[in-house]
């Protein structure tokens, strides 16, 4: 088993019933908005200690996922009130890397990033992706296709 950093021990204490708000409160302070809402699988990394990422309460990610700092998971509509959008949520799957500074924003539904896939760094993804696919760009655009297996 591999040694957790702090931040990683934070990321999941944030589900411990009494220690939970305090350790989601410490991310925070650190500098990673991470809810308590969101639910993470396995041996998720926070390289870096994940400074600067945000990740939208409607967000789901799968194991083994690395977020570098600067990450965010949210809506691509911000400009309009909460109650009038059609973003219902993010799922980030298994195995998927989010290089330093990329942004998932999703305009109406569920955007999935599927299993395995790299979004570049600065990278703005607008649209879901399919399993083992490389993003980049600003909108970001499938740039190339990682080879099997992917942790």
């Amino acid at each position: 088993m591999r040694r957790r950093d702090f931040h990683t021990t934070l990321l999941y204490a944030r589900q411990m019933p009494v220690f939970g708000r305090l350790a989601y409160y410490l991310l925070k302070l650190l500098g990673a908005e991470i809810p308590l809402s969101v639910r993470i699988g396995r041996d998720c990394l926070l390289v870096h200690g994940g400074f600067g990422v945000v990740v939208h309460p409607a967000s789901e990610i799968g194991e083994r996922v690395k977020m570098y700092p600067g990450v965010t998971l949210g809506r691509a509509d911000i400009y309009r009130p909460a109650e009038e959008s059609r973003f219902e949520g993010i799922v980030i799957e298994d195995d998927v890397i989010l290089a330093p500074g990329a942004k998932v924003l999703c305009r109406e539904g569920v955007l999935r990033v599927r299993r395995g896939t790299v979004v570049g760094a600065n990278a703005v993804l607008l649209e879901s992706t399919g399993e083992g696919e490389i993003w980049a760009g600003v909108p970001a655009t499938r740039v190339g296709q990682r080879e099997k297996p992917f942790s």
